[in-house]
């Protein structure tokens, strides 16, 4: 539930008629807002809000932009710049050494584990697939709306596979790697 509820802004501009662009960007916005601020009073740290407060600059940034030249040349790239802008996010907590799946992961694993190397070291192949996975991504949608296709239902498929693909390679990995633990522990 935690990756849909970090996820929840880009997936509201996601449903908004492509006509109506600046709308879907002003509540990404807002969706982004509300969930870091409901987040932060239910405790969790900004280190478990990267995503969130990344996807609210961004919206910010977009809604500008969407509201005052609604036919900007940007509107057809707007999919791939949110997986690029996904990638950029991902990819920068790498850098820094901060991850952004270990703040999500630490909400529901017990904090004696958080600092053990196993912990960081699944958090940061898992990070690096997400990247990797926003990064293919916006490279397949900036394709797609460079030959006219930025919102066709082949967008939206690749856009769904973009999320699915490494939400699916989380749950799997964070399974194996409990399974080995618990393996390793009798």
């Amino acid at each position: 539930m935690s990756y849909v509820r970090t996820f929840l802004p880009w997936i509201v501009f996601a449903v908004f008629p492509s006509d109506r662009w600046q709308w879907g960007a002003l509540a990404g916005l807002v969706a982004a807002v509300a969930v870091t601020l409901q987040q932060r009073r239910a405790g969790a740290g900004y280190d478990a809000l990267i995503i969130e407060i990344g996807s609210a600059v961004f919206f910010a940034a977009l809604t500008g932009i969407a509201f005052a030249d609604p036919d900007s040349g940007l509107h057809a790239y707007s999919a791939a710049l949110s997986s690029a802008t996904l990638a950029l996010i991902a990819g920068g907590s790498l850098l820094v050494g901060k991850p952004f799946t270990l703040g999500i992961a630490k909400r529901t694993t017990p904090r004696e584990l958080w600092g053990l190397k196993p912990f960081v070291r699944i958090n940061t192949v898992i990070t690096g697939v997400w990247t990797a996975a926003f990064a293919v991504t916006a490279g397949a949608l900036a394709a797609l709306a460079h030959a006219g296709q930025g919102h066709s239902t082949g967008a939206t498929l690749v856009q769904a596979a973009g999320f699915v693909v490494p939400m699916l390679f989380t749950v799997r990995y964070v399974a194996a790697a409990r399974a080995k633990a618990q393996g390793g522990a009798r």
